[in-house]
């Protein structure tokens, strides 16, 4: 697989009639040549010491033999087509690229916070559950306190008290809505997941002993 990439830097003061005729006109076109699978348009982030807007435009082809056909059949219509429509107002250059290989990475992005002050803090739990060690950060969720009553007889809660004097420090951790569905499993019928304001203004997820009322 081989990436046809032109970048393309247009003048100003052209540069919105282009970008229509690129979107609308010239890269469909080239798509509808048939030698191309698929076309990304990136805008290049840096200031040109001559001015102008930089776009990349990335043209997948299946293979050199395919883009050798473009250059021979195609290339040149194309490359005509923008010279009569803007002249002198863009310059451009062409590189090929070959695909040696695609990586994905495997991990889910972290949407969620969730607040931790028992045993989801110990790092052996969070490999048992996420498979790997998660990065927090050490916050307050105020109004609360921890509870007499122990879940089970064996695991924390927390009481609501409303004031703010109490506080309870505990860890929070950003993770994925599928994360948190395995935290659920975890933490099993005899809590509830709230979703609260910690001191640091981070709206996070806490887990609490469903004997204590929601409030």
């Amino acid at each position: 697989m081989y990436i046809y990439n032109v970048t393309i830097n247009i003048e100003e003061a052209a540069h919105e009639q282009w970008l229509v005729w690129m979107k609308e006109i010239h890269i469909p076109d080239m798509l509808a040549l048939g030698k191309f699978s698929q076309a990304r348009m990136s805008k290049v982030l840096v200031e040109e010491d001559m001015g102008g807007i930089t776009y990349s435009i990335q043209y997948t082809v299946k293979d050199k033999a395919t883009l050798d056909r473009y250059y021979k059949e195609d290339a040149e219509k194309m490359r005509q087509d923008g010279i009569k429509r803007f002249g002198n107002s863009f310059v451009a250059f062409r590189t090929e690229l070959e695909i040696i290989g695609d990586h994905h990475s495997n991990i889910t992005p972290a949407t969620e916070y969730l607040f931790t002050y028992g045993t989801l803090q110990e790092e052996k739990v969070q490999k048992m559950l996420f498979n790997r060690k998660l990065e927090g950060t050490q916050d307050q969720l105020l109004g609360f306190k921890t509870s007499d009553s122990l879940v089970a007889g064996l695991y924390p809660s927390l009481t609501h008290t409303n004031k703010q004097e109490h506080s309870v420090t505990g860890q929070v951790f950003a993770i994925s809505g599928a994360d948190l569905f395995v935290a659920d499993t975890y933490e099993g019928e005899a809590y509830f997941r709230k979703k609260v304001s910690l001191a640091s203004g981070k709206s996070a997820w806490v887990y609490l002993g469903k004997q204590m009322n929601p409030q």
